[in-house]
C-alpha cells in the first residue's frame, strides 16, 4: 500500500467522521423522536396483543343479573380507573359488542361496535383454493382505530365502544344492510366526548361514516370530527389512524404466495413503492402519502386518501408462531390524518376491497394496478404486457374458451409476429454453420495461445468478406428476450387463470401436480418440491431436445466446451426453479418450443444450404469496401508515419 492510498483512506474515514458529526439530530429532534416513539410501541403494542392471540369479547354488559347490585363505591371506583385511563372518552369504555353487516353485489363487510371499525371482509365473487368463503381478514387478527392524546393520556379507540348511526332514514335500527347495483348506504358509527362519566355528549363526537356502493369494490369512508377541540390535545396537528391484520392464505402455494405478498405504497407526488416481499421489512414514510395497500397475490385491502396522508409508517412481518391454518402475513401500518383545532372538519377517504384484476385497477386511475408485477421497473416490459398480452389476452377471453386455448392462441400470435425475427437468426447460424470448415482451417494454421490476436483477425476478416456476422444471431435472440421476461411476469399475476382448470391441472395460476408426497427429502424438496408438475418437466423436455436439434445444426464445437454443457445443464435448472412455479407459465414455454420446432422444419424447408455457400463464395470475390470511418483512421495513422498495408505484409 502506497502513501497516497494511505492518505485517501485517511481522508475518507474523517469524511465519514465529519458527516457522522454533522448529521447527528440536536436535543429537540432527539426528545420529539423519543416521544413518538414510545407513542408509536404504545399503540403497536395495542394491535400486537390483538394480532398475536385471540381476544375474547367483552361480555360484560351482556351478564345476567345476578340479583346482587354494585355498590356505589365499586361504581365510582371503575368510573374513576375508566376516567384515568380514557379521559374526555370514559364513558364510552362500557359497552356491548354489536356487528353490523354492510353488503353489496360484491363484498360483504362486517363492522363492529367496539372501535366502530371494519372487523372483516369477505369477496362473494370468489373462493379460496379449497372452495372456502374468501375473507381477507377478520375480526379476532385485525384492529383499526385511532390514536391521539387526551390530557396527557394516550387515546386508541379500539377499547371504544361506538354508537350506530344510520345515515339512510329506511335502514335505520337495522344490522343488516343490503345495497345492488347502481344504489348506494351509508352507515355511520360515532364515539362520543363525555358529558359526564357515564353519558356522552351527542353534540361531541368523533364519527366514521361507510359509504357502500351497489356494483363497486370501492368503499367510501369519511372520519368526521365535531366538538373535539377539547378532547384532543390542542397543539395536535394531525392524529395517527393504525391499520393492522393478519392477511390470510387463498391461495394453493403457500410459498409463492407470500413470496409476493407485501404492503404497497404511493407518495403524493412519487411512484409506487412496496416493501421487500421475500423477507420482512419496515418503512418511515416521513413524506405525504396517497394510499396503502396490504396485497396479497391476487387480493388486496387498500386505504387511500382523497388528498393526502401527513407521513405513514408501514410493516410487514412473517410471524413463525402463527405458521399453519390460514395464516399468511401481519401487515401492519400508520397513517397521520392531518387535523386541526376547529369546532368540525372531515378526512375523506375511501378503501378498495377487491382483486388484483388490472382493468378494474386501472379504471380508478390512482395508480392501483402497479400493484400487479408487470415488469414496471423497465419500460419495455410493462409495455408489452400492458399494450399487447393484456389486451389480445382480454379479446380472447370475450369467447368464452378455455384458457388453455387461449394461451394457445397466444402463443401462436406472438410466434407470428416473431417469426421475421426466427427466420433472421436462422440464416445467421446457416451461415455460420458454412463457414465453420473455413474458421477451423484458420485455427489451424494458429494453434498456439499467442497467435490468438492473429486467429481473430483472420476469422473476422473471414466473416466480413463472406458478408456474415457473428452477433447477427445473438440480436434477435436479445429482441425476443424481453417477451421471454414480460411472460414470466404475466402469467402468475393474472387473475383471470385462477382456478380455472386445463387437462390435468386444475388451477393454471399456480402448480400442476401429477405426483406427490409430504415426505421432507433433503435438498429434493428444498430445491425442487413435493410434488412433479407436468408441464415443468415438458418445458425441460422440449428444451433439451431443442438444444440437441441446435447443436447439431450448428456442428460441434471446440472453441467453447464449457457453454455446450451449459445449455444442457440450462433446462434441468428452470425445472427445479419452475417447478412450483404457475402451470399457465411452463404450459406456454412448452408451446413456444413447440412452435419453434415447426418453424425450424419450415424454415429448413424454405431454406437451401447449398445457396447460401455459393452467395458467401461470391461475396468473398468482391472487393471489400472500406468505412468513411475505417478510412478516417488509416488517413490519421499515415500522418503519423505508420502504413497499414507495410504492417500487413510484414
Amino acid at each position: 500500500m502506497d502513501r497516497n492510498t494511505i492518505y485517501g483512506l485517511l481522508l475518507i474515514f474523517l469524511l465519514i467522521l465529519g458527516y457522522s458529526w454533522w448529521s447527528q439530530p440536536s436535543k429537540e429532534e432527539l426528545a420529539k423522536r423519543k416521544h413518538t416513539e414510545d407513542s408509536l410501541a404504545i399503540a403497536y403494542k395495542a394491535a400486537n396483543d390483538t394480532l398475536h392471540k385471540v381476544v375474547p369479547n367483552d361480555t360484560s354488559a351482556n351478564k345476567s343479573s345476578t340479583g346482587v347490585a354494585q355498590n356505589d363505591s365499586t361504581q365510582k371506583k371503575a368510573a374513576t380507573l375508566n376516567r384515568d385511563e380514557f379521559g374526555s372518552f370514559a364513558s364510552a369504555a362500557k359497552g356491548e359488542d354489536k356487528e353490523y353487516t354492510l353488503e353489496n353485489d360484491l363484498i360483504k363487510m362486517t363492522i363492529s361496535s367496539k372501535g366502530g371499525r371494519i372487523s372483516s371482509i369477505q369477496l362473494k365473487k370468489f373462493k379460496t383454493f379449497d372452495t372456502l368463503p374468501l375473507i381477507l381478514f377478520e375480526k379476532d387478527s385485525s384492529e383499526f382505530f385511532l390514536s391521539f392524546y387526551s390530557n396527557n393520556r394516550l387515546i386508541t379507540t379500539n377499547k371504544l365502544y361506538f354508537e350506530p348511526v344510520s345515515l339512510n332514514k329506511s335502514n335505520e335500527g337495522k344490522q343488516h344492510l343490503t345495497v345492488t347495483g347502481n344504489d348506494s348506504l351509508k352507515f355511520a358509527m360515532r364515539l362520543y366526548v363525555d358529558a359526564s362519566d357515564s353519558i356522552g355528549d351527542k353534540s361531541k363526537y368523533i364519527e366514521f361514516v361507510y359509504t357502500l356502493y351497489g356494483n363497486d369494490y370501492m368503499t367510501g369512508f369519511k372520519v368526521n370530527f365535531v366538538g373535539t377541540q377539547n378532547a384532543i390535545t390542542q397543539n395536535a396537528n394531525f392524529v395517527d389512524l393504525y391499520w393492522n391484520a393478519n392477511m390470510r392464505r387463498q391461495e394453493k402455494s403457500l410459498k409463492n404466495e407470500r413470496m409476493i405478498s407485501s404492503i404497497f405504497y404511493k407518495p403524493s407526488k412519487d411512484d409506487v413503492d412496496n416493501l421487500k416481499e421475500t423477507k420482512d421489512d419496515e418503512a418511515d414514510l416521513k413524506y405525504p402519502m396517497k394510499w396503502v395497500s396490504f396485497k396479497e397475490q391476487f387480493f388486496s385491502a387498500t386505504l387511500i386518501a382523497k388528498d393526502q396522508f401527513v407521513s405513514a409508517n408501514v410493516k410487514a412481518t412473517t410471524n413463525p408462531i402463527l405458521e399453519g391454518g390460514r395464516y399468511l402475513k401481519t401487515m401492519q401500518a400508520r397513517v397521520s390524518l392531518p387535523y386541526g383545532q376547529v369546532p368540525a372538519q372531515s378526512v375523506d377517504m375511501s378503501f378498495y376491497f377487491g382483486p388484483n384484476k388490472y382493468n378494474i385497477l386501472r379504471d380508478y386511475k390512482l395508480d392501483l394496478e402497479r400493484q400487479i408485477p408487470l415488469g414496471w421497473s423497465f419500460f419495455l416490459l410493462q409495455w408489452i404486457n400492458r399494450y399487447a398480452v393484456i389486451p389480445v389476452f382480454n379479446f380472447l377471453s370475450h369467447f368464452n374458451w378455455n384458457f388453455g386455448i387461449i394461451i394457445l392462441i397466444l402463443t401462436i400470435l406472438l410466434k407470428v409476429v416473431l417469426f421475421p425475427i426466427a427466420y433472421k437468426s436462422y440464416i445467421s447460424s446457416a451461415k455460420m454453420k458454412v463457414l465453420k470448415p473455413e474458421v477451423d482451417e484458420i485455427a489451424k494454421k494458429f494453434p498456439k495461445k499467442e497467435q490468438a490476436m492473429d486467429k481473430q483477425r483472420a476469422t473476422m476478416a473471414l466473416y466480413k468478406k463472406a458478408g456474415a456476422n457473428p452477433m447477427s444471431g445473438c440480436i434477435p435472440m436479445l429482441l425476443q428476450f424481453p417477451i421471454l421476461i414480460a411472460m414470466f411476469r404475466f402469467f402468475p399475476a393474472s387473475i383471470e387463470l385462477r382456478q380455472q382448470g386445463f387437462l390435468w391441472a386444475t388451477d393454471l395460476s399456480s402448480y400442476d401436480s401429477i405426483v406427490s408426497w409430504t415426505t421432507q427429502i433433503p435438498l429434493l424438496s428444498t430445491f425442487y418440491g413435493n410434488h412433479v408438475s407436468l408441464f415443468a418437466l415438458l418445458m425441460a423436455i422440449s428444451n433439451l431436445i431443442y438444444t440437441k436439434m441446435n447443436n447439431d445444426m450448428m456442428g460441434s464445437t471446440q472453441s467453447m466446451p464449457g457453454m455446450k454443457t451449459m445449455m444442457y445443464v440450462m433446462p434441468i435448472m428452470f425445472l427445479g426453479f419452475l417447478n412450483s412455479y404457475s402451470s399457465a407459465l411452463n404450459y406456454y414455454y412448452f408451446l413456444s418450443t413447440m412452435i419453434t420446432f415447426g418453424q425450424m422444419f419450415v424454415i429448413r424447408r424454405m431454406v437451401n444450404e447449398d445457396k447460401i455457400h455459393a452467395r458467401i463464395q461470391e461475396n468473398k470475390k468482391k472487393v471489400v469496401t472500406k468505412s468513411k470511418f475505417q478510412q478516417r483512421l488509416e488517413d490519421i495513422a499515415k500522418q503519423k508515419g505508420y502504413n497499414p498495408a507495410n504492417a500487413k505484409r510484414k
